[in-house]
């Protein structure tokens, strides 16, 4: 892995970068910083947000510029005014030690007559949004003809934004000889077209894959009833104690609903839309990026050029129409090397949706139960003990009080004192989740009933396997063995039941599950032959919801469905 040193940065940049936190390139800086401080091509960089882009671009157009000459020599464009003023911003920390440079961000929704004071004292390099750039250029404020670089970032979600004549009117005042870059999450159609009008014997640079998900983010799925989403939106909630997270809704009312919801539950969260004032928004976003909400509900729209690091979680509250939109949503976490989770709350309708998307971004889901009300307690109370392991404590300004506060709790015991701490917590969890329902979506057709069904409850004769395709159902794959466990379909249980028990049961390293058949009164699945005695073990005596599992390691002549049924027979 090179260095900055290596890559051609200068030393004031290196020092300011490093101060900053940065240790070694990552690997879209490492594959564009050369490029545009050399001699190469027009460039097309397809990267993530959240990649070190800013950088890649930043670090080069700093140090190309001259600052003796008080005119813009480069531009870069963004889709909103958070995203210019974030950029912005990384510029002018980027070049804290190159003081004769300055940085200028233009945008609407602020005074143009500030900007307009900003710009005639002199500026190298403009951040801008294209209709307040548009606006600047038409009074004679701005001048592009000595500008040598031009850089478009999220040049998909300008297109999308409807900026495509905006962009060529822009590029109309700019000299032909310059060098211009474009950065993209995915490759619609509209970006080729910029290319071959405006790009000379352009190289695209793609660090992972056209349109892929972001490398770092687990794409999970909860699938329920359309009526149940938000309460799955709770428990999925519930149950990340330390959740930073956006959740997209497909329109502003249903934002706005979701967030009242969460608020009206104790939930610290805020709505963002485009009914809200700029100056609503600007407050959300603050409070956002500074923590002191930890839920943003909000619409692709609203969000767009919101810059957060550290989210733990994108939530999917409505699957978008545009897979290069969830794309973008899921880029938003797992950022900088990072893990991050994106999730989806669907319902059945949205399943083939679904599917598209995972074959565009070349990733699959992970299909998950929702939340238990006991794996959700356990989880939070296991986080409180967490924070009381790790909160700091003032010893000076704390002893004053605990002679008093001794004197009162003198009277309970270590173990009194711990469980009336931990129920503060609990007794809430407790009266919340009481009686909760389970509501996943059973995605399994109902059983048929009536004279044709077959004795052993499954399919009538004419539709059941023949002997030797049950036989193969009930034979492990080669190198695995096959385990039987006494439950199945028919008691709620599914591929993601079986996974949590193995996690919660088996000792020791994970156990790797191969193939899984779910019938209506049993399971047969495969482990690696070394873990199959210590599966079952593990399985045999196990609750699932109030029934006993038994388990064994099964056998490719014995019946199953005519065990499952005599046993139903016996109760």
């Amino acid at each position: 892995m090179k260095t900055f040193e290596e890559l051609g940065v200068s030393a004031p940049l290196r020092k300011a970068v490093e101060e900053l936190g940065f240790e070694t390139p990552m690997p879209i800086q490492e594959r564009v910083i050369p490029r545009l401080l050399g001699d190469a091509q027009d460039i097309i960089a397809l990267a993530q947000t959240g990649t070190g882009k800013t950088a890649a671009f930043g670090l080069p157009v700093l140090q190309r510029v001259d600052p003796a000459m008080k005119r813009p020599q480069a531009l870069v464009l963004a889709p909103t005014r958070e995203l210019c003023l974030q950029i912005s911003g990384d510029l002018v920390d980027f070049s804290i030690y190159e003081p004769g440079v300055k940085v200028i961000p233009v945008y609407g929704g602020s005074s143009i007559e500030s900007q307009i004071r900003a710009l005639r004292h002199g500026a190298q390099i403009i951040v801008a949004t294209p209709g307040r750039l548009i606006d600047l250029i038409k009074r004679g404020v701005v001048k592009l003809d000595e500008v040598t670089t031009v850089v478009l970032d999220e040049a998909d979600e300008m297109l999308n934004m409807g900026f495509l004549d905006s962009i060529e009117e822009i590029l109309s005042h700019i000299p032909a000889d310059r060098k211009m870059l474009l950065f993209s999450a995915t490759m619609p159609e509209g970006i080729l077209k910029i290319a071959k009008r405006y790009m000379k014997d352009y190289e695209e640079i793609v660090v992972g894959s056209r349109n892929e998900g972001a490398e770092n983010v687990r794409h999970i799925y909860y699938m329920v009833n359309a009526r149940d989403k938000a309460l799955a939106l709770k428990r999925v909630v519930d149950n990340s104690p330390n959740i930073y997270a956006i959740i997209f809704c497909r329109t502003r009312r249903d934002t706005q609903e979701v967030a009242d919801n969460l608020i009206r539950d104790g939930y610290n969260a805020e709505a963002l839309h485009g009914d809200l004032s700029q100056q609503q928004r600007d407050i959300v976003m603050k409070k956002f990026r500074d923590r002191v909400v930890d839920i943003l509900v909000a619409t692709d729209v609203a969000a767009r050029g919101l810059d957060v690091s550290d989210l733990t979680h994108v939530i999917n509250y409505g699957l978008p129409d545009d897979t290069s939109v969830y794309t973008h949503r899921s880029g938003r976490t797992g950022r900088a090397g990072k893990s991050g989770v994106s999730i989806a709350i669907i319902h059945s309708r949205e399943k083939g949706k679904l599917r598209e998307i995972e074959r565009i971004i070349g990733k699959s889901f992970e299909r998950r139960e929702v939340p238990t009300p006991e794996h959700i307690i356990e989880k939070q109370l296991y986080c409180l003990a967490d924070r009381i392991e790790r909160v700091k404590v003032s010893e000076d300004e704390i002893a004053r009080y605990l002679p008093g506060i001794s004197r009162k709790l003198e009277w309970l015991s270590e173990e009194d004192l711990l469980k009336r701490i931990i129920s503060l917590e609990f007794n809430r969890l407790l009266a919340y989740y009481k009686d909760a329902p389970k509501i996943d979506f059973i995605d399994a057709k109902p059983e048929r009933k009536g004279k044709n069904k077959g004795k052993n409850g499954d399919k009538p004769s004419h539709e059941r396997p023949k002997d030797d395709a049950e036989k193969d159902r009930r034979t492990a794959s080669r190198g695995m063995e096959r385990i039987y466990v006494n439950v199945g379909k028919r008691d709620g249980f599914f591929a993601g039941n079986l996974i949590e028990l193995l996690n919660k049961q088996v000792t020791g390293k994970r156990v790797d599950v191969g193939r899984i058949d779910l019938l209506p009164a049993y399971s047969l699945f495969d482990v690696k032959k070394s873990d199959a005695r210590k599966v079952v073990g593990a399985l045999t005596g196990a609750d699932f919801y109030g029934k006993r599992l038994h388990s064994e390691i099964a056998d490719p002549d014995r019946d199953y469905s005519k065990l499952a049924d005599k046993k139903k027979r016996k109760k």
